[in-house]
């Protein structure tokens, strides 16, 4: 056990007395509290079109199928990233061509990258806004309608993080969120797909559910008494026992990200002394949800990074990676190419706990050992 686990989950009585008033209503698939939950999200990020769905993975999917992504034609992604984001781009069986991130002090997709990787057989850039920081929206955006591309948001880190004023996952065609359990909204498992765009949410909509007409509560409340098959669809769709757990979450966030916004600054107050690390997104000035907490190491290697991990570990402290590179998973290797800023912070990146019941004294003792641990 650690005496400073990674994450903490934010849960108490709300989320448990939502869990037992769904249970009492005896409806327990998707039905009224999904489309609670729809509601609140899409007024939280101010946007039209919200869709719950069983994960982030199954966003991504769905937002692949919506735009009419086909096999072989090519889409622009990060390689720092979790798999889901690139594994959606080969459901459809189009190819991932991988771009390089901006540099040590900015994990997410270069504007300037992707720029240069497009070709006459590209149909859409995927982003994913790393730790709930920004990508470039303005020129990637001024980029993909140059060139007529589609644009998803990867937003799974960023519920309620800003980009001029605007929510992350609002501004490209579509955005893409996580309820997985380690995420700023939290349900175990869980998803939503938020867009402004009348035709990709009824198609996202249909796909969610095997591409079916009216859903199982439409007809037990006698708003419908059959359905069709229009499309091929899947069952991605979300149960009302999770968006239950999502609407407490969602009454939460903003405190919860506030405090993670002040633990953000204790970590820069005492990193500042620590000359061989980098502190990504450091000046950044807009709202943003402090998802996770990443440093970087300078002039470092794999191994001594993995030897710092080791020895914080045993000081009780839990850390991880994020992300291992997927051009370098065996799986990718074929679609790899030269990355040379996200290959180095793979290696030399360290993510620290961060949760909003973290303590001052706890965010020192951690900054502290850091530094202890490597000189040792």
């Amino acid at each position: 056990m650690y005496n400073i686990p990674l994450f903490d989950l934010n849960f108490g009585k709300e989320e448990e007395c939502a869990v037992v008033e769904t249970l009492k209503s005896k409806w327990i698939s998707m039905g009224p509290k999904c489309m609670e939950l729809e509601k609140k999200f899409a007024e939280m990020l101010n946007v039209r079109y919200a869709c719950a769905v069983t994960n982030c993975t199954a966003a991504l999917h769905l937002a692949c199928c919506a735009l009419g992504i086909r096999e072989g034609e090519e889409v622009i992604c990060p390689s720092l990233t979790f798999a889901a984001t690139v594994n959606c781009i080969r459901y459809v069986g189009a190819v991932p061509v991988f771009a390089d991130i901006c540099g040590n002090d900015n994990l997410c997709i270069s504007a300037k990258e992707i720029e240069s990787l497009i070709t006459e057989h590209t149909k859409a850039i995927i982003l994913m806004h790393y730790a709930g920081f920004a990508c470039d929206m303005d020129k990637i955006m001024e980029i993909a309608k140059i060139h007529n591309l589609h644009v998803i948001e990867d937003a799974c880190h960023g519920p309620l993080s800003e980009y001029n004023g605007c929510k992350l996952g609002s501004i490209g065609d579509v955005g893409c969120f996580s309820f997985f359990s380690n995420k700023n909204i939290s349900t175990g498992e869980g998803g939503m797909i938020v867009t402004n765009n009348e035709e990709i949410y009824n198609k996202v909509k249909l796909m969610r559910s095997h591409g079916m007409t009216t859903m199982s509560y439409q007809r037990a409340s006698g708003h419908a008494v059959n359905y069709d098959i229009v499309d091929l669809g899947y069952n991605y769709r979300m149960d009302d026992i999770r968006a239950s757990i999502g609407i407490a979450q969602l009454n939460k966030l903003r405190d919860d990200l506030k405090k993670r916004m002040r633990i953000r600054e204790w970590y820069i107050e005492y990193l500042a002394k620590l000359d061989y690390v980098y502190i990504p997104f450091k000046d950044n000035d807009e709202f943003a949800s402090n998802y996770i907490f990443p440093i970087v190491l300078k002039d470092s290697t794999a191994e001594k990074r993995d030897l710092l991990r080791i020895n914080l570990q045993k000081k009780g402290i839990q850390t991880s990676i994020h992300y291992p590179a997927i051009h370098r998973f065996s799986a990718y290797k074929s679609f790899s190419r030269n990355l040379p800023n996200t290959e180095y912070v793979t290696d030399n990146e360290i993510t620290l706990p961060m949760y909003a019941k973290l303590e001052k004294d706890q965010i020192k003792y951690i900054c502290e050992s850091l530094m202890n641990c490597y000189r040792e």
